[in-house]
């Protein structure tokens, strides 16, 4: 039974028509769950990526970021029935939850799970609350046997259990306390993981002649690294693309620990003398300088340099938690590899890292063979847009709780407490965008280059066949090709191939377009 006080029923018994700036979509309407809990608790916490509301209406529809419910679904004026609300259809959020136990009045929680002492909500937010705040609630260790789902399998990706017996609650999160983004259940990520395109990048390169393999993988480490650099947009160097693309070929041979990714930021910066090495001590930021007064115009805020060991340090847990375990590979990569740059823990050198990050998560899960680079970064070049659009999506929801000052150096001072948005977020919008990376990889970049270098192998036979060319002519000669789609240019049969008749410059142009042109290369 849910009892409450007339404060607390006035508190959760208001209409809204702006939320937190956002257009409610009936002004009618109630909040519900989380945006009631922000609501009436005044909690500064960044918005859940969705919210929920009840309908005057007995139709339960989505637009844009609200899920509206019917009449039916409405919970009591309570906090204790918005919390039940929360759990039961939005799911676990750890932002709001540990904002929501720092606020409210001590043995104010402790009622609310007595009044259920064995429910199942009940026991899974006292989990919550003693995991969250490391602090152990006056309460006595339950007496039901039966053991509930600390995270909804149904609504958020579940990490491998562990039993917490005092709550008769297993621990099924992902990540650990000090590091523990979330990923909600959406149709795209199920359909996706339906596809099981691990599966498919093996059987594709199971039919591959093992030659053509080992240079598709020697091309593609370079093509990586080049990308890498490109998404940066910084100038591509040739020894700082091999030096990297090596550092990209050793991705899941080791653990992952806040000393390898020193490494690798030392293998990135290759001249020292204007980066200070190691964690950050001092703030940071990505965006630019106002031309006039040089003050930071901020797009992200990183961690504050005081947390960052503590961040990295549960982000590696994590890391060592996943890997063991069967979590989705892309899924394990999104939380690393994303939780790792909006942390920024390096003055320089953080974004190639991330990127790395996602190599290694692959790697080390066993999501490709062993030996192949996986060229995500060259997929998301080719989707720069709507990487960096994935980027700011958690930044600038997370700028307008951050208090900020400038430096005299023209750096960030971070004022307030703000480790909990880099350690509890919500992935799912960046777990979409990674697996779209990688669907796109596994179906459109990976087969085009086994394609391209088995029509180059044949095309090599055929020009060997027909003419007593160099290797190195050859090479040329169907890199003029390629450059020409397949047509030889005037200048390349007036120069290095005036030898060639017209009849012979035919005849290489077919042989080019029924190998490399038949399906539309």
């Amino acid at each position: 039974m849910i009892f409450m006080n007339r404060a607390e029923k006035n508190r959760f018994s208001c209409k809204q028509v702006v939320f937190q700036g956002l257009s409610v979509p009936e002004p009618d309407g109630m909040l519900a769950g989380y945006a009631a809990i922000i609501q009436a608790y005044d909690l500064q916490v960044p918005m859940p990526d969705m919210l929920a509301m009840i309908s005057s209406r007995h139709k339960r529809y989505q637009q844009d970021c609200w899920i509206v419910y019917t009449v039916r679904h409405q919970p009591a004026a309570s906090l204790a029935a918005h919390l039940t609300f929360a759990l039961r259809y939005e799911g676990v959020d750890l932002s709001v939850l540990k904002a929501l136990f720092k606020v409210l009045k001590p043995g104010e929680l402790e009622t609310i799970i007595l009044n259920e002492p064995t429910g199942k909500f009940s026991r899974r937010l006292w989990f919550f609350c003693e995991w969250l705040m490391d602090k152990r609630l006056n309460l006595p260790d339950t007496s039901v046997s039966n053991f509930v789902d600390a995270l909804d399998g149904r609504l958020q990706y579940p990490g491998p259990a562990t039993p917490s017996r005092r709550h008769r609650v297993r621990n099924n999160l992902p990540g650990v306390k000090d590091f523990c983004p979330l990923i909600r259940r959406t149709p795209k990520l199920e359909m996706l993981i339906e596809t099981r395109l691990d599966e498919k990048v093996k059987a594709l390169l199971g039919r591959v002649h093992p030659d053509i393999l080992a240079r598709a993988a020697a091309f593609l480490l370079l093509k990586d690294s080049k990308a890498s650099y490109a998404i940066e947009g910084e100038r591509v160097v040739h020894h700082r693309v091999e030096r990297w693309g090596r550092a990209i070929g050793q991705a899941g041979q080791q653990r992952l620990t806040a000393e390898e990714l020193m490494r690798l930021q030392e293998i990135v910066i290759e001249d020292r003398r204007f980066t200070n090495m190691g964690w950050r001590t001092e703030g940071g930021f990505v965006g630019v300088h106002d031309r006039g007064t040089n003050i930071p115009v901020p797009d992200h805020i990183s961690a504050r340099w005081q947390d960052v060991v503590t961040l990295i340090n549960g982000l590696t847990e994590t890391s060592h938690r996943l890997s063991g375990s069967d979590y989705d590979p892309v899924l394990s990569a999104t939380l690393i590899a994303f939780g790792f740059v909006f942390i920024h823990p390096f003055e320089d050198g953080n974004g190639r890292i991330h990127r790395y990050l996602i190599h290694h998560v692959l790697a080390e899960m066993g999501f490709c063979p062993a030996g192949l680079v996986f060229p995500v970064s060259a997929a998301i070049l080719e989707h720069i847009d709507t990487y960096r659009q994935t980027l700011e999506a958690y930044a600038k929801s997370r700028l307008l709780f951050m208090d900020w000052k400038p430096t005299l150096s023209g750096n960030v001072e971070v004022q307030n407490d703000t480790i909990d948005m880099y350690r509890y977020f919500d992935a799912t919008r960046q777990a979409e965008f990674l697996y779209d990376c990688v669907r796109h990889t596994v179906q459109q970049i990976l087969p085009e280059e086994v394609h391209y270098l088995a029509c180059h192998d044949q095309m090599r036979v055929f020009v060997d066949m027909h003419f007593d060319m160099p290797d190195k002519l050859i090479e040329t000669l169907i890199g003029f090709l390629r450059q020409g789609k397949g047509k030889l240019s005037k200048r390349a049969r007036a120069r290095e191939f005036n030898a060639l008749t017209e009849e012979e410059v035919a005849s290489l142009e077919n042989r080019y377009a029924d190998l490399f042109l038949s399906d539309g290369d």
